[in-house]
């Protein structure tokens, strides 16, 4: 079965598709419409933006222009990183929706715990704010589930101490070399699933020996190994290109790696 066809199940029922298209660092304009018009061409059905990159209307208007029945494309996108005040985050999402031409989100997410300008910097009363914005959005409709991103255990435990609702989603950088078990094992006893963005390394690993190797073993591109990678952890990639032969490279990953090969891959 094709991965496009196979979805993870959210703890409140919904499905999500098992592997996404990220479009962060595209940018807003052509190159955003083009990029997100050719990976729903492609079977993608499940698109991740977010406010803070500034591509929302782009992203937006492709899946607009897709002809495809919008509850076919799941469409997720994020809260700025720096919003942390109730009002200020109902105020982002009624922007967001009208930036993307939509009357509802399939998943949003609080993008990060702190600013990325004040990485660190200690915003556990402005979480706890933003989330409860972000379950009055769940309960109207507007968002079918919400999340966050970056969340460290400690983050997710400030959120959830005070929640009426846990987090359905945290969305962190996973790749071949670069796990976070501490942050797994929460999301997994929690039932969080978690979202792997960046699963190629932003590129870094597509050349280490290892990886080639095993990549032949399997007769797979390196890329196509650290995609199932992530989904052998249960966790829901996010690859992003803007070249349609990548794209659809990037969505032939229905192999599976032994659970030797994936201690090896563990160890890296």
């Amino acid at each position: 079965m094709s991965v496009f066809k196979e979805n993870f199940v959210l703890s409140n029922g919904i499905e999500i598709p098992k592997i996404g298209f990220g479009t962060w660092q595209i940018p807003n304009g052509e190159d955003a419409y083009q990029a997100v018009r050719l990976a729903l061409k492609h079977q993608y059905r499940h698109i991740d933006t977010a406010a803070s990159y500034q591509n929302e209307q782009s992203v937006g208007q492709a899946i607009k222009d897709s002809g495809i029945a919008r509850e076919e494309i799941f469409v997720t996108t994020k809260l700025a990183s720096h919003i942390k005040t109730y009002q200020d985050a109902l105020d982002a999402f009624d922007q967001t929706l009208k930036d993307l031409g939509l009357s509802y989100v399939d998943l949003y997410l609080i993008h990060a715990p702190w600013p990325w300008n004040d990485i660190g910097k200690d915003c556990k009363q402005g979480n706890i704010e933003a989330w409860k914005a972000l379950e009055v959005i769940y309960q109207s409709g507007r968002a079918k589930a919400i999340g966050v991103s970056n969340f460290s255990p400690s983050d997710l435990e400030n959120v959830m101490n005070h929640a009426k609702i846990v987090p359905h989603v945290n969305q962190i950088a996973m790749f071949i070399g670069r796990d976070q078990k501490e942050t797994e094992a929460f999301c997994k006893k929690h039932k969080i699933l978690i979202e792997a963005y960046s699963p190629l390394g932003t590129g870094r690993i597509l050349s280490e020996n290892r990886i080639v190797e095993m990549a032949k073993k399997y007769q797979v591109t390196p890329a196509q190994l650290c995609i199932r990678y992530c989904l052998e952890k249960h966790a829901l990639p996010l690859p992003k290109s803007t070249h349609e032969s990548r794209m659809i490279e990037n969505s032939h990953v229905d192999f599976r790696i032994s659970a030797d090969d994936m201690k090896i891959l563990e160890s890296i």
